[in-house]
This record gives structure tokens, C-alpha cells and sequence, in this order.
């Protein structure tokens, strides 16, 4: 099964190409150290919640804008070894010291797909999602999940994806957990769906609403911290 590193990030709005190209200057170094795919997602449609949000989660400042980030490996040990490597290479140091948005506040871990349903299309905009699961209901989430993936598809997404936190550290300023007040026995799912366009998505979420396939349905975790929303890419390779 494919391994993510999942990121969220608060960066100021001015600094968007730059950000953009700090990214793409780090490509070819996570390609290298074994990455299959990167992608940064610029915040579009990221709304306010009443318990949780994505601003919330990384402590976005008024000129900030959040980013949905991520990286996916071939596996778990591919993983661990790219870290490893990043870890040691003078090269990424370099980038570390001339990050164009606030590190500190950044969010990150390691998650293991636990859903990974794809359709034909190219990815054009991305539904990201923070979830906290019960441990014990991983399978009735995996259940749950894959059959709401299949209604995704047939409503237009090219590809949805539920990631189990794996290696999900405590941050000093901000982290994953504290995004979503996980509680003890509770791991956070990194999530995402992609869609052609916004458009698409837009008229995909309106059908999944009305479906009476979503009618009823028990969900296997706290809905009122699931953090959700719309984000644009600016950098898929």
C-alpha cells in the first residue's frame, strides 16, 4: 500500500509564486530521495468552523492563506529511508533556511492509505479533509469510506484517497492532533479527493447531498471536528 506525508501550511498570501517555486525547487530532490508524486493545493473555498477549521489548525494569520500538501512514496520504508536521507542532505538544510512561510506552524505526518479508489481524468482541484477516528473504528471508517469513494466517482472525482495517521508527531506550536482535539484514543485520517475542476466538484458535491445513498448514514467518528475544504493546485508532479 502507498505511504503519504501529508503537510498543512499557513503562508502568506503575497508570497504564493514564491512558495510555488520554493516547491518546485524541491521537487526533484523528494523524486530523487523516492517520492512518486508532490502536490501543493493553494486554499480556495477553506471555510470557518464552529469547533475546527483548517485556519485554526496552523494558526493562519488574516494575509494568510492555507496550503493542503502532499507527498506520496511507494511505501512505508520507502518513506522512512527518503526521511532519512532529507534528514542528511546539505541541500534541503539550504531550503530549510529560506522557507517563505512560517515553519513553525507547519503541520505534518505520516499516514498509510487506507483507501485509494481512481478514475480516468486529470486532477484540476482537491477536497482536503482532516478526520479523528476511534482507533477501534478504523475498519468501519475503511467501510464506510470505500463506499462513499464510489458515489465520488460516479459523481465526477478522479480520485479519492483516506489516509490512516501512522506516524503522527505532537508539534510545539501546532500539529495534526491538536487540529482536530483528538482525544486519546482517537488517529487522525489525512484525506482528499480530486476532481477535474471546481466546477465539477461543485456539481458533484450538490448530487452526493441530494443522493439518498448519504441519507441515514452512520459515521464512524465526530463530524463536528472534521475539517474540511477546497483547494486549488499550483504545483502537481
Amino acid at each position: 500500500m502507498s505511504y503519504v506525508s501529508g503537510f498543512v501550511v499557513a503562508v502568506p498570501a503575497a508570497n504564493k509564486e514564491t512558495y510555488r517555486k520554493h516547491a518546485a525547487e524541491a521537487a526533484p530532490l523528494f523524486k530523487e530521495f523516492g517520492a512518486t508524486r508532490m502536490v501543493e493545493a493553494w486554499g480556495d473555498d477553506v471555510p470557518d468552523g464552529k469547533v475546527t477549521d483548517f485556519k485554526g489548525a496552523v494558526k493562519a494569520k488574516p494575509d494568510e492563506v492555507v496550503v493542503f500538501s502532499w507527498l506520496e512514496f511507494p511505501s512505508k520504508e520507502a518513506h522512512d529511508a527518503a526521511n532519512t536521507k532529507m534528514m542528511s542532505d546539505p541541500r534541503m538544510k539550504d531550503m530549510g533556511s529560506n522557507m517563505p512561510f512560517d515553519g513553525q506552524r507547519m503541520i505534518y505526518g505520516g499516514f498509510a492509505s487506507l483507501v485509494d479508489e481512481r478514475a480516468a481524468g486529470k486532477t484540476g482541484y482537491v477536497d482536503g479533509c482532516l478526520v479523528p477516528v476511534p482507533a477501534g473504528n478504523k475498519e468501519a471508517y475503511r467501510d464506510m469510506a470505500t463506499k462513499t469513494a464510489a458515489l465520488f466517482k460516479e459523481f465526477g472525482a478522479v480520485r479519492v484517497v483516506e489516509a490512516w495517521g501512522d506516524a503522527v508527531p505532537d508539534g510545539k506550536v501546532t500539529d495534526f492532533k491538536g487540529a482536530v482535539k483528538a482525544t486519546g484514543d482517537e488517529q487522525v485520517v489525512y484525506s482528499w479527493i480530486e476532481w477535474p475542476s471546481k466546477a465539477v466538484r461543485d456539481a458533484g458535491w450538490e448530487k452526493m447531498m441530494a443522493d439518498s445513498r448519504m441519507q441515514g448514514r452512520a459515521m464512524p467518528f465526530d463530524g463536528k471536528r472534521m475539517i474540511y475544504g477546497g483547494f486549488a493546485p499550483i504545483l502537481d508532479v
